[in-house]
Formats: structure tokens, C-alpha cells, sequence
């Protein structure tokens, strides 16, 4: 703490004219490209959306103490600032910039605040719910590549609520997880687990988040659905979620996860997947394909995408290892 400053340019008549630009003066000095890119596009933006709206002391001081709040409720549990993200749409948008999608591919949807590290590895058939009160689902499924080759090996997450719409993390006698799995593709692509028909249910409203919603004249539920993330070396990651067309959350979703593309219908199964399952026919019943893209082909997207927009803002930009820094060649 005692040594010598930084040599740093000068700061002289401040105004309220030249904050801005003496600020990102300020943050010139940092040696990263991308951080300081960053920091002079937030300084940026926030003063802007400052002056813009004209924000009040008392306004500014409201906002501070409700972040406040946000981390004060957030734990290993609950991350609140997740759920704020998922609630601004902004969670959406980081992930559709940064994984893409070709027209044939799956689509990315909300990670959530609720997934956990502790998922068992069941093999594939298995039931990852211990719910008896929910309706039995079998879920029938497959991995292929964006030419339809089949994908072995691939890690899949899957996790969802139970029938009262409460992740196993929100009982406060959690001895366990409890409809959560991971599973592993097998060599044909497919993997197929049992578990029970998703219901919606509301995001967590008792802390500052909710309070948001409520002020803002917005509901705070979820329609129902499945979540996956499939992680396999060499291929992008996929986060997504299948909503159940029909619900009555469906097109309000509070977190902006549910999409069309991801949105399907049940069925039932006929004597034959009884048999080939060991399900009882008549069962609901979901089969579905996931289609994933190369961790090539999603970079070669996101960089063609990023310089795209990157001339549509007129910036002079260059991508440094797939994201924008100032070009100062």
C-alpha cells in the first residue's frame, strides 16, 4: 500500500461534461486488451444510461442497496445474481453470442440457478427420480452430429423439478440429489432415463428479485421443462431445455429460456417400446433428438457473427482468440 502510484494521466477540472471520457482515460493504462475494452464500454454505457434518465442520488442509492441484497441472499444454493440475469434477458443474450446455432442444430436455453456438481452417474435406463407423487415420463433420446451421425461419449446433464415445481436443493431436508442424473451416450448416440412429467413452478420471489418482478408488473413462473447440457471433448458446449407445448407459462416465461424450437409434445407408449423399455404401455412418453456442433464450427460462426456486428457499429475492432479488442495497428 505504500509504494509509488502508477504513473497515470493526469486527472484535472473534472466536469460533468468530461467524467466520462477521463474515466476511460483512466482505464487506458490496463494491459489487457479485452479488459480494458470491456471497462471502456461499461463506463461508457453506464454514464449514458445516467444521464439519459436523469438518475436521482435517491434512485442510484436504491440500486446499490438492492445489489447489495442480491449477493446478501445469493449462497451455494441460490445464486440470485443468476436469476437477475435469467429475469433481464441478458443470460439469453451472453448465450446465444457466445454459442450460436446453424438452423439444424439444437438450440441453447438457461442454464438456471439450481444445477449442481453432485448428480449421480446412472446407467443409461435408469430412474433419476425419487418422487412418487409424479407422473412417470420415459424419456427416449438421441446425440447426433449436424449431418445426423451419431455422437458417442457425450457427458448429459439432466435435471428438473419434482411434482410440487421444487428443485431438490430447495427442501431444507435435502439428504441427497433427487431428480438429477448425468448419463453417458452410448455408442449408437443414445441414452433414455425415467423420470417424471415436468410442471411449471415459480422462480424463487422471496428476495430482491422478486420484489423487482412484482414492481414491474410481471409474474415469476417457469412453464414446464427438462433441463440437458452435453459436454463431449471437441464440441460445444450445449445448455438447453425442453418446454412442454400447452403450458400455461409457455409464451411468458419470467427468465426468457422457453423458444419454439425447444418446445415439444408428449406421447404415449405403444407394446413394443413397453416391451423394449420395460414400461408400462400407455405410459407418457418423450423422444427426442439433440444435434450438436463442433466446437470448430461454432467459433468459425461466432467470429463471422461478432464481425458482423462488429461493422454494423462502425468500431474499428480485431478478434483476439474469438473475441473483439480495440484494432490500434
Amino acid at each position: 500500500m505504500g509504494s509509488a502510484p502508477p504513473q497515470l494521466p493526469s486527472i484535472e477540472g473534472l466536469t460533468l461534461e468530461n467524467i466520462t471520457e477521463t474515466t476511460k482515460l483512466i482505464n487506458s493504462q490496463c494491459p489487457n486488451p479485452r479488459l480494458r475494452y470491456i471497462m471502456e464500454r461499461l463506463v461508457q454505457h453506464v454514464h449514458d444510461f445516467a444521464r439519459e434518465t436523469r438518475l436521482s442520488s435517491e434512485e442510484w442509492m436504491i440500486g446499490l442497496n438492492f445489489l447489495v441484497q442480491t449477493g446478501q441472499i445469493s449462497s451455494d444454493v441460490r445464486h440470485e445474481f443468476i436469476l437477475l440475469s435469467d429475469t433481464l434477458g441478458l443470460s439469453m443474450l451472453v448465450d446465444g453470442i457466445n454459442h450460436p446455432k446453424p438452423p439444424n442444430s439444437t438450440e441453447g436455453s438457461l442454464l438456471g440457478p439450481f444445477h449442481t456438481h453432485d448428480a449421480p452417474t446412472l446407467d443409461i435406463g435408469a430412474n433419476m427420480s425419487n418422487d412418487p407423487q409424479g407422473e412417470p415420463l420415459l424419456c427416449i433420446c438421441t446425440v447426433k452430429d449436424t449431418k445426423g451421425n451419431p455422437v458417442p461419449g457425450v457427458k448429459i446433464d439432466i435435471w428438473e423439478t419434482d411434482s410440487s415445481g421444487h428443485y431438490d436443493v430447495q427442501h431444507a431436508d435435502r439428504d441427497g440429489p433427487s431428480e438429477r442424473c448425468v448419463m453417458i451416450s452410448d455408442e449408437k448416440g443414445r441414452f433414455w432415463f425415467k423420470g417424471i412429467r415436468p410442471v411449471s413452478y415459480p422462480i424463487p420471489h422471496d428476495g430482491p428479485v422478486g420484489k423487482l418482478l412484482e414492481k414491474m408488473g410481471r409474474h415469476c413462473w417457469r412453464p414446464a421443462h427438462l433441463h440437458f447440457i452435453f459436454q463431449k471433448d471437441g464440441w460445444d458446449n450445449l445448455v438447453t431445455a425442453l418446454y412442454v407445448r400447452g403450458d400455461k407459462y409457455e409464451k411468458s416465461d419470467a427468465v426468457f429460456g422457453a423458444k419454439e424450437a425447444l418446445t415439444i409434445d408428449f406421447t404415449t407408449a405403444d407394446a413394443a417400446i413397453a416391451k423394449e423399455y420395460d414400461y408400462p404401455e400407455g405410459g407418457l412418453l418423450l423422444v427426442q433428438d439433440f444435434i450438436l456442433t463442433t466446437q470448430a464450427q461454432t467459433d468459425k460462426l461466432r467470429d463471422d457473427l461478432a464481425v458482423k456486428a462488429i461493422k454494423q457499429l462502425g468500431l474499428n475492432l480485431k478478434l483476439v482468440d474469438h473475441l473483439p479488442v480495440p484494432d490500434v495497428d
